[in-house]
């Protein structure tokens, strides 16, 4: 007997779907979804509601069923691509060259949230197939009416070392209405609040599952000891494998003949983020990577090389208060650490020269209040010297080091923020090219 056969029989099909939403129901976890099951027979063997919905016999109810039939039809996509979103996999895009050449601007991705366990949703209330925002009017898509807490379902295993991960923004919690894509944070620390508030507010807050995503890559997960030292990256004194895409800046001096742009496309530099200087003459921060960088070297028109590397002090606004902690640390982003990654469960006792490191955590990421008084620290009133950690935490950092605004820049990522890992990239087009020229063939279809 053939499938379609077999499937046709009411009794079949029916046992088909329910032994699937059991199966769905056991990695949940949640009992309650057993009230689904009447529903799913109703769906598949007696059908009584559809046959009353769907009244036939009379020619003024043609117009109406056939209008029932799209209703039904949409409404059975929304909620099949929903479950597909939630609990399998996601599609992302690029939207900066923070990882370069790794995972490039204008690369559509699949996520996928099995890899790590899906995080069940925290704000329901939502338009399907939007994040955060309507299209064009720029509102919010979601009510916070209703909000859950952070629960994550079994999945592959958790995060490790070197994986892309697609997470929520950590300072996304805040967001400037006339900047949205800029860290509010970060322009309190430079302009101070009122004065932000005045040239960007108002603000918005959001709830964890509605920040924007990011995709950079794990360098540290919770338990580690990270240091960065001459923008090389070690965990727990080894150092870190040099993956093809990861990328600094050189500074590149030529012959006073600038290096022809058809170069730039052949090895892949995104010509977006070339400078030249006739004053040098040359690049002054020519963004490359190993392989690329021995391209460079071999032209006859390169006279020297050098790798910008950060050195404390440096003269300008990428160290120290504004490089996480946000204090004086002598820390540069090719100078940074040695920083510990809070894990879960472990205890720490604090002091004046943690406090700025696990001050967030407490309050905003785990849900405390914190207070300093008398030189003691009180936590949801009560006075202590020792922290327990309750999630994991992660360290990111995109591949196009000196373009990324990173883990260096916010700090630690909570494990309630982890989305997804991505699987493959779908569709890759470059902004700097017209059709069909802006296709990246290479990439369609790239398993990550």
């Amino acid at each position: 007997m053939k499938f379609k056969e077999l499937y046709g029989n009411r009794k079949v099909r029916f046992g088909f779907w329910a032994v699937l939403y059991l199966l769905w129901i056991l990695w949940m976890g949640n009992w309650w979804w057993l009230l689904g099951l009447p529903v799913i027979y109703e769906m598949t063997v007696t059908q009584k509601f559809k046959a009353w919905l769907y009244r036939d016999g009379k020619e003024k109810n043609h117009t109406r069923n056939v209008i029932l039939g799209w209703v039904d039809a949409i409404a059975f996509a929304v909620v099949v691509v929903s479950f597909i979103n939630v609990f399998f996999f996601q599609s992302f895009k690029i939207p900066s060259s923070s990882m370069e050449s790794s995972l490039m601007t204008g690369d559509y991705l699949f996520v996928s949230k099995v890899a790590y366990g899906p995080k069940m949703p925290q704000t329901p209330l939502s338009v399907p197939f939007v994040h955060n925002t309507l299209p064009f009017s720029g509102k919010e898509s979601y009510s916070t009416a209703l909000q859950y807490k952070y629960r994550r379902i079994a999945g592959k295993g958790g995060v490790k070392r070197d994986d892309y991960v697609v997470f929520s923004f950590p300072h996304g919690d805040t967001v400037l209405s006339k900047a949205p894509a800029e860290d509010y944070y970060a322009h309190v620390r430079i302009n101070g609040r009122e004065s932000t508030l005045r040239n960007y507010g108002p603000v918005k807050v959001r709830p964890v599952d509605k920040k924007d995503h990011y995709v950079k890559r794990c360098v540290a997960v919770a338990g580690d000891t990270l240091l960065v030292a001459d923008g090389k990256v070690y965990v727990n004194g080894i150092q870190q494998e040099s993956y093809p895409g990861i990328q600094n800046t050189f500074r590149v001096v030529t012959n006073g003949t600038p290096i022809n742009p058809n170069l730039f496309r052949e090895i892949g530099v995104n010509i977006s983020e070339i400078w030249y200087d006739a004053n040098l003459p040359g690049y002054p921060a020519l963004p490359l990577t190993d392989s690329q960088l021995g391209r460079v070297k071999e032209l006859s028109s390169v006279v020297s090389t050098e790798e910008n590397i950060e050195k404390f002090p440096v003269n300008f606004s990428d160290s120290e208060e504004m490089l996480f902690p946000f204090v004086k640390t002598g820390w540069t982003r090719d100078n940074y650490g040695p920083l510990w990654i809070p894990a879960k469960g472990v205890t720490v006792r604090l002091e004046c020269g943690n406090i700025p490191l696990y001050r967030r955590i407490i309050e905003t990421y785990e849900g405390n209040t914190f207070e300093e008084k008398d030189g003691g620290y009180l936590i949801n009133g009560v006075p202590s010297d020792t922290y327990t950690f309750k999630m994991d935490y992660y360290f990111m950092m995109g591949d196009n080091r000196h373009n990324s605004l990173d883990s260096r820049y916010w700090g630690f990522v909570p494990e309630d923020h982890i989305v997804g890992r991505p699987s493959v990239i779908w569709w890759s087009s470059d902004s700097n090219y017209g059709f069909p020229r802006n296709i990246r063939w290479r990439r369609l279809l790239k398993i990550l």
